[in-house]
């Protein structure tokens, strides 16, 4: 009985198989393969830098107008404290916040637009 069976081009045999794809395994071998050749690259310093980082928010660090400042002595200061302001940019940005009532020196982080404004006060 079951070597009628085996005879037969569909017999009992060929339903036990299970219908595989040799390609699927292939392809998932060499995903494989490539994780495995990225992570035993973890040693290279240039892999290690394409970390991503996130941008620090930028405030605005803004000057009010006032008619009793004194224009020299805000400019002085301007130049003082703000690191990349020259002369004639905080005499601009004074006469700016003169004429419109507000101006803006510059963005930067939050630590140094709040460091810039305590010395500024003074």
């Amino acid at each position: 009985f079951a070597g009628q069976r085996d005879s037969d081009s569909g017999g009992g045999a060929a339903i036990a198989k299970p219908a595989i794809k040799t390609a699927q395994k292939v392809e998932t071998k060499q995903k494989e393969k490539v994780k495995q050749r990225q992570q035993a690259k973890t040693h290279d310093p240039i892999s290690r830098r394409d970390e991503e980082f996130e941008e620090a928010p930028m405030f605005k660090l803004m000057l009010l107008g006032d008619d009793s400042y004194d224009p020299a002595h805000v400019v002085e200061r301007m130049c003082a404290v703000v690191e990349d302001m020259d002369e004639d940019q905080a005499a601009t940005v004074l006469q700016q916040a003169n004429q419109e009532g507000k101006a803006m020196c510059g963005k930067y982080p939050f630590e140094v637009a709040e460091l810039y404004k305590e010395q500024l006060i003074r």
